[in-house]
């Protein structure tokens, strides 16, 4: 309940804002967002060596079921700490919006729908203590630890190699492939007593995964190899 509460207001505000910023000067924020993206970095770095520790352990000593299904995430001493530390930072990573409507940068669907969809969804699997949460946490801090990096060195105002951004949007586009393999897999495990599938979230985080691939591809192709054909014609 508390995620959809959190959403709302998250709606209002960043389009709000956006509205009230329409006839002002945009913030410059250069400093500010540096020390948000490399504080993220650092969270998603620590985070994912220590979830990724818990997940290497379970899929080289019981196998890969075990590591999807395995409810461990939630009661081991440490890694019950961070899954629940990367779960409120699905809401914390929502202030990545307010930078983008304070400096006037284009706000696009992908980026509030990924972060307002992933965190209601991050909220109410933890709550339920759905399976996956364990290859859900490892993947995506070791990708935003890279994404939040690259953030951190381009709002220094250095310059990034093309290549750098095609290969985060790619490693995205990977894991939502990879989130998307595992739930098709709890579901032929359904019958599984370890694997105990919460149906809502199942069929919810398919369609966000499903979605956010279709996007994030679309993103790709627009912004990568049209461009590309376009600078060979020219």
């Amino acid at each position: 309940q508390k995620s959809f509460i959190f959403s709302v207001i998250y709606f209002i505000l960043i389009f709000g804002i956006q509205h009230f910023m329409k006839e002002r000067r945009p913030f410059n924020l250069r400093v500010p967002l540096a020390l948000w993206s490399f504080s993220l970095t650092l969270f998603s770095f620590i985070a994912a060596c220590r979830i990724w520790k818990q997940l290497a352990f379970l899929l080289l000593t019981k196998g890969l079921k075990h590591s999807v299904c395995s409810q461990s995430f939630y009661v081991h001493p440490v890694s019950k700490l961070w899954i629940y530390l990367f779960v409120v930072s699905k809401l914390v990573e929502m202030g990545d919006t307010l930078f983008i409507v304070l400096r006037k940068k284009k706000l696009t669907f992908i980026h509030w729908y990924h972060h307002l969809l992933t965190m209601v969804i991050s909220w109410y699997g933890y709550k339920m203590m759905t399976i996956g949460i364990g290859w859900n946490a490892a993947l995506n801090l070791v990708i935003h630890s890279v994404t939040y990096f690259y953030y951190t060195v381009t709002a220094m105002g250095i310059r990034v190699p093309r290549s750098i951004a095609m290969l985060i949007t790619t490693s995205q586009m990977v894991q939502m492939t990879v989130f998307i393999i595992l739930n098709i897999l709890a579901f032929f495990w359904r019958d599984d007593k370890l694997c105990r599938i919460t149906w809502p979230v199942l069929f919810l985080s398919l369609f966000l995964y499903t979605t956010l691939l279709a996007l994030f591809s679309n993103f790709f192709v627009k912004t990568y190899l049209s461009s590309t054909r376009k600078s060979k014609w020219n």
